[in-house]
């Protein structure tokens, strides 16, 4: 009878540990699945922030490479400008 009491207390101990470990296995499972979306959001929101810096990226290195050339010819004038004043202080015109 001792034996028995204590192998019936023993089984109802593993089977109580069993269920408990069960249920908040799912729990975890439940509470890692909604951790995992919070971050899919947060990363599917810093992509499309990425996508839109790199839009604004591409749109000013038309804009440097335009006022670029526009650079290069106003340097351009500006030297022909200097030519003709030399020439006119110098009294060749």
């Amino acid at each position: 009878m001792q034996i028995e009491v204590g192998f019936l207390l023993t089984a109802i101990g593993v089977l109580v540990g069993f269920l408990t470990y069960y249920r908040n296995r799912d729990k975890d499972v439940r509470s890692d699945a909604s951790e995992n979306a919070v971050i899919r959001t947060k990363l599917d929101a810093i992509s499309s922030g990425i996508e839109l810096i790199r839009a604004d990226i591409q749109k000013n290195e038309s804009r440097v490479e335009s006022l670029s050339e526009r650079v290069t010819r106003v340097e351009e004038s500006s030297k022909q400008a200097h030519k003709r004043i030399d020439n006119i202080e110098k009294g060749d015109m």
